[in-house]
């Protein structure tokens, strides 16, 4: 089973780990693309006002246009631990012990704007890029990543259940046919149930977390919606590739 998780906006700085090394990372069919991308952002954090314009960053960029041209030297740290927010908080992956340490590396990816995806465990730096991005003289970044980030999905989990928790901005950067969707609705007093971003983060988060600790190896959809009901979560299956969590 592979769970594929958002990235964040937010992200730790620092880190234990050397400068980035591109070969270390998981899926390295990927690497070419993500060494001209990484180049790119490099170069465009030279420019602040293009930089500004190309990530969406308002009036203190600062930060991440230093996070930008810092790249190839920054210190890295385990992409579980590079993400923050929401959905990371819920997750909780501080509180892991060994063994479900080493479980949710094994379990776990993260979609990324700039590298494509990466397994839980790959040493990252902190960086800015949105799937939404559009970088100079560059097409979208679906168009970008699409004919190389799908097969590779495709090929590393052939014969596995593929959760996939990404937005849809995350999804169209490479798609895994037959994959399980989760979508988070609160249900409201009157029956109507509406999607919260906040609650969609937060109930994804311990989704994930569940489906880490669980000792069960789930293969299609009441399987893992039976493994989320155990953990607590309330869960309808819509269909064989999406599974409703009520909030």
């Amino acid at each position: 089973m592979l769970v594929l998780l958002p990235p964040s906006e937010t992200k730790s700085d620092g880190g234990a780990g050397g400068p980035l090394d591109l070969d270390a990372l998981a899926f390295e069919s990927l690497t070419g693309i993500r060494d001209e991308l990484v180049d790119e952002l490099v170069k465009l954090a030279g420019d602040p006002d293009a930089a500004r314009v190309a990530l969406g960053l308002g009036k203190n960029a600062e930060p991440e246009l230093a996070r930008n041209a810092a790249l190839r030297s920054s210190p890295t740290r385990p992409a579980l631990e590079r993400y923050t927010g929401v959905l990371y908080d819920a997750l909780d992956a501080a509180a892991f012990t060994r063994a479900q340490r080493a479980k949710a590396e094994a379990r776990l990816a993260i979609g990324s704007a700039l590298f494509g995806v990466v397994r839980a465990g790959d040493p990252i730096p902190a960086y800015r890029l949105s799937g939404g991005s559009k970088l100079p003289g560059r097409p979208t970044l679906a168009a970008v990543w699409r004919d190389s980030l799908g097969p590779a999905l495709a090929e590393a989990t052939a014969g596995e259940l593929v959760v996939d928790l990404r937005s849809g901005t995350y999804q169209q950067l490479g798609r895994v046919p037959g994959a399980v969707a989760a979508t988070v609705l609160t249900e409201h007093d009157d029956g109507s149930r509406t999607v919260v971003s906040h609650f969609n983060k937060h109930h994804k988060g311990l989704l994930a977390r569940a489906l880490v600790l669980t000792r069960a190896e789930p293969t299609d959809i009441r399987a893992l919606a039976r493994v989320a009901r155990k953990a607590g979560l309330r869960t309808e299956v819509a269909s064989d590739s999406e599974l409703i969590v009520l909030t």
